[in-house]
């Protein structure tokens, strides 16, 4: 199978609508960063009225550029997940548009917590977040003769939600992008979770996908099954390490993300803490007590 290969080329177009189709436009907000790319895509969906998906940070200027763009009346503020590069300026929109805020649950971790674990581990986590309605699992929201269906997809985040469009399009949010893979970070986030999501939109049959940062996938099919590869790979990879005595997951990081910005050692930690709690669940690792990333670790 081909290597995963990120598709980085994308202008943000700060300010403005970008048409993706008919139905829909993109608004990018200006919060570029290591992991929002060019910043969070704010999705414009229907004409004679409108539905905001991910209004983004807590950011007055995007919200007033929302307004601005929208054209009609806003009837939902819909939140895929509680980040706060995306689910923040759901509130602030809301105040100003009236329109209720759907989608997403609460934020909550993807598992209980270990003794001394801070939460959320992720600092980026947005607890203020509380819809108006939530939407479960197929769950469906009518937006100008549309129709946004709810797809649940933890792992990034346990709350995580991609919105399906009726015309083979999916707002896929943080689960898949083009530019980057997801960061997956207990206890947050879960790599169990987050892989069999990813089994689920293998077995779906969308035709675009358009993510919470970058550019679109424009061929799903092809490129899951990539992203498939690639995790499973990073799935051996650990295993080599601790395989080759690496006890620790500075060890296994110093190897596997050899060449990463220094910068982001403490995210790819937290993705190799990912790997391997699925690796414990699954009786293929162990350690001296629960998964963390202080803890040591062997074959079983």
């Amino acid at each position: 199978m081909a290597p995963l290969v990120h598709n980085r080329d994308f202008d943000p177009a700060h300010g403005r609508c970008a048409t993706v189709s008919d139905a829909v436009r993109r608004m990018t907000a200006r919060n570029p960063g290591p992991f929002t790319f060019h910043g969070t895509n704010t999705y414009l969906v229907g004409r004679g009225e409108v539905a905001v998906i991910d209004p983004g940070p807590a950011d007055e200027d995007h919200v007033g550029a929302i307004l601005a763009a929208a054209g009609a009346p806003i009837v939902a503020v819909v939140v895929t997940h509680t980040h706060r590069d995306h689910s923040p300026g759901a509130r602030l929109l809301a105040a100003r548009c009236g329109a209720p805020i759907v989608g997403c649950a609460p934020h909550r971790p993807a598992r209980p917590l270990a003794t001394g674990e801070a939460s959320p581990l992720d600092a980026s986590a947005d607890c203020d977040h509380v819809p108006d309605r939530e939407l479960g699992d197929g769950d469906t929201l009518a937006i100008d003769g549309l129709t946004l269906t709810a797809v649940a997809t933890p792992g990034h985040t346990a709350n995580h939600l991609c919105l399906s469009l009726d015309d083979g399009v999916l707002f896929s949010a943080d689960h898949v992008m083009a530019w980057s893979t997801s960061i997956v970070a207990p206890p947050d986030g879960s790599m169990t979770d987050y892989m069999a999501s990813l089994e689920k939109l293998i077995a779906r049959d969308d035709r675009l996908l358009l993510p919470g940062h970058g550019g679109p996938v424009h061929d799903p099919a092809s490129y899951l099954q990539d992203l498939k590869a690639h995790r499973l790979g990073r799935e051996r990879a650990v295993l080599e390490r601790i395989a080759a005595g690496d006890e620790t997951i500075p060890e296994m990081v110093e190897v596997i993300y050899s060449g990463l910005d220094r910068a982001l050692h403490g995210a790819a930690a937290l993705s190799v803490l990912a790997q391997i709690e699925a690796l414990v669940e699954r009786g293929a690792v162990v350690c001296n007590g629960p998964p963390s990333l202080t803890a040591r670790y062997r074959l079983a």
